[in-house]
């Protein structure tokens, strides 16, 4: 169950020839695919680029029309070794992933493609995740094309030109049997906007055909003495041939060159930023049609050195706009016009940030120290973001002493079965000590953060059992403790984490969290989810595989809300004298796809008038302490506090927001580690039958009875003197 369903917005993908499509930059992508004639397209789901393969599977009916093979592919690697079947064969193949950390796991497979080379074209999609926004550490996918010399392309952010931006990478790839990268920021993702469609087209060849006739080249396989050929080929055959027609297609764009003789150049996928900004200086509008000339590099990677020469010759300065480190680029262009002895002025990260986002403020401020010291005049305005925080006209002035105001560090979602692990995992410190936690890549990730402060390192997804493997000598006095997700587990965990660890005897406890979906980058299914799926095989147990590779110790807990149960599997755990490493599955629904699936199944209840049940929790003002361990323990985000209605206590009380949704992790932490009984559960019923009122009235006639001494004793206390 993915996080959305795009089952209406595919219908757009049959659009033909002439037709507008108003879309999100998502579907703009698939739909180019399928007017590219590609064969196959694969990938894994990562922000911001997990719609792609949300988009791809609600349009299998489309894609099988058009006999385009399509999978959800198991890790980053797995999706880049696909692109083999370009290789030999005149197969159009696209995949897709997460910038960086997807880079990261299918180096291997695209450092060998890109050194044989491909016949078919063949290209990356990446979700380029860089910026205040990402959750992953701040790298560029730039080196990653200049490392095995694969082309970079970064469109403006619009939708027509990221449609372009598809079919020329395909037949860039073709032209110069090498494969491509797109690069899609998240701006570019997700924005909307129009372009003609064209027809979809079934690709030249099909994967079934390909299969029928099957071919290979020896040459085309890394294998010496054909891998020491293959550099040269790159550089004195595809190099040239990906220049050449980078240029004679125009990729890259030149904007009102000649109104001056100063310009800036700019990566494509930050030109919108750059024109907002030009716009807010008053050099531009929004349009485009600015009063400083601008070089677009849709292309990053090859730069095209005539191109610059050309751009350069004429301008006193040049101002190049590159996000994030190193200069790469910077450094590119510095060398291109010392070599073709052009004298032009070249500023760069000396005006801009060295390192970080390139926001529209930061950028402003970079243009406008450029053209004050070299185009003054186009200056026609100073807006307020230009002025010292210490200014209170400044929007960063500010507002409120910031000591008031404490940062909201990202957490566990309201009845996330994952938060009572961890309160488990506190509670059986109590009896086992602290031990070392290595953590992975994953919703779990956040327990890091308070309340529970949990986990020491992240090496990488699927490597949190790897992540604690030096420290998992049989020979230590306490034992590590490594935790995984679901996802983490099928995608890399079983073979480096779990098959490590039972190969080298590691006396280390795993923790897989088991929640039934890839949750962290939207609901995706995968092997061990309950779902039956008619195009894939599901219901595989994580408990069952880790046996597979020789896992002895191991322990399914069902429901991870019981607290108490978590709790002394992990005491179990850290203590049994069992050799080799310790498995402990915590299964809990997550509850986010567990809310999509059932509220919309009582809406649809209580339309029709069923009786509906709901559990809810409520903190007794009167019983609560005020001490607050039951938010400490928990984090909640439903669980907070109010001002205490009793005049005589000054110490404010928990009380439980609306937003609950009755998982009962409150009431069950507070009952295993024995807090105050201040917690109650209440059913609220919708549609209630004549029994339930009836009930309803006896308890309420019960009540009044049994209360009815106890209000007039304290009305006599509150009327003596």
């Amino acid at each position: 169950m993915a996080e959305r369903s795009f089952a209406a917005e595919v219908e757009h993908l049959r659009k033909g020839a002439g037709e507008w499509i108003h879309a999100e930059g998502i579907l703009a992508v698939t739909k180019a695919l399928l007017q590219s004639g590609v064969a196959y397209v694969g990938g894994y789901q990562g922000a911001p680029i997990s719609h792609l393969m949300d988009v791809l599977g609600d349009a299998r009916p489309i894609l099988d029309e058009l006999e385009v093979y399509f999978e959800n592919s198991a890790s980053e690697a797995t999706a880049a070794a696909m692109l083999a079947a370009s290789v030999h064969y005149p197969l159009r193949g696209a995949i897709t992933f997460k910038s960086t950390v997807g880079l990261n796991v299918a180096s291997d497979a695209l450092a060998n493609l890109a050194s044989g080379g491909v016949i078919g074209g063949a290209l990356v999609i990446l979700g380029e995740d860089y910026g205040e926004g990402s959750s992953i550490m701040q790298e560029r996918a730039h080196a990653f094309a200049m490392k095995s010399q694969m082309w970079l392309l970064d469109p403006r952010p619009n939708v027509a030109a990221i449609v372009d931006a598809v079919e020329s990478g395909f037949e860039l790839s073709e032209a110069s049997n090498t494969p491509v990268m797109l690069d899609l920021r998240l701006r570019s993702c997700h924005l909307r906007g129009r372009f003609v469609a064209k027809d979809n087209r079934k690709p030249a060849m099909s994967v079934k055909e390909a299969l029928r006739a099957p071919k290979r080249d020896v040459g085309r396989i890394v294998l010496p003495p054909a891998s020491f050929q293959h550099e040269q080929e790159k550089v004195h055959h595809r190099w040239p041939a990906a220049v050449r027609f980078i240029r004679e297609r125009r990729l890259n764009e030149v904007l009102n060159n000649g109104v001056a003789d100063v310009g800036i150049i700019t990566q494509g996928g930050l030109y919108n930023t750059v024109n907002r900004s030009l716009e807010l200086l008053g050099c531009s509008d929004a349009f485009g049609n600015t009063r400083v000339p601008t070089y677009v590099m849709n292309v990053t990677y090859p730069v095209i050195e005539d191109e610059i020469v050309e751009f350069c010759r004429d301008k006193r300065a040049v101002l190049l706009v590159e996000e994030g480190q190193p200069d790469y680029i910077e450094q590119s262009l510095n060398t291109i016009l010392r070599r073709n002895s052009v004298g032009t002025q070249l500023h760069g990260k000396d005006l801009l940030p060295l390192a970080g986002e390139y926001s529209s403020s930061a950028v402003t401020r970079g243009l406008a120290g450029f053209l004050e010291r070299w185009l003054p005049g186009a200056i026609e305005h100073k807006p307020a973001l230009l002025l010292g925080p210490e200014d209170p006209r400044s929007p960063f002035a500010p507002r409120v002493d910031a000591t008031a105001v404490k940062p909201r560090l990202p957490g566990l979602c309201t009845g996330c079965p994952e938060r009572p692990i961890f309160s488990g995992m506190k509670l059986a410190e109590r009896e086992t000590g602290q031990h070392h936690v290595s953590a992975d890549i994953g919703c779990h990730l956040f327990a890091i953060n308070a309340p529970f402060n949990i986990g020491a390192t992240t090496m990488g997804y699927g490597l949190g059992s790897a992540g604690a493997a030096a420290l998992s000598a049989p020979q230590a006095d306490n034992r590590a403790v490594a935790i995984m997700g679901d996802g983490g587990f099928w995608h890399n965990g079983l073979t480096s984490g779990v098959g490590n660890a039972v190969f080298n005897k590691s006396d280390q406890v795993l923790v897989v969290v088991d929640n039934a979906y890839a949750a962290a980058t939207g609901g995706q299914d995968l092997l061990s989810s309950k779902a039956e799926l008619p195009t894939r095989s599901t219901r595989h147990p994580i408990e069952k595989a880790a046996r597979g590779v020789g896992v002895e110790w191991a322990r399914t807990i069902e429901d991870t809300y019981d607290v108490a149960a978590v709790r002394d599997s992990f005491v179990e755990a850290l203590t049994t004298s069992e050799p080799g490493p310790k498995l402990l599955v915590m299964q809990s629904e997550c509850q986010l796809n567990r809310q999509r699936r059932v509220k919309p199944e009582m809406r649809q209840a209580l339309k029709e008038g069923k009786r509906i049940t709901r559990e809810r929790f409520g903190v007794d003002p009167e019983t609560c302490t005020g001490d607050h361990a039951c938010i400490r323990i928990s984090g909640c985000p439903s669980l907070t506090i109010e001002s205490n209605p009793d005049p005589m206590r000054s110490d404010p009380v928990a009380t439980v927001l609306d937003s609950c949704v009755g998982c009962g992790v409150c009431g069950a932490n507070a009952h295993a580690a024995v807090l105050c009984p201040s917690f109650y559960r209440s059913d609220v019923t919708h549609n209630p039958s004549r029994r339930d009122r009836l009930i309803g009235r006896l308890r309420d006639r019960w009540v009044r009875l049994l209360s009815a001494g106890l209000e007039a004793r304290a009305s006599r206390y509150e009327a003596a003197p």
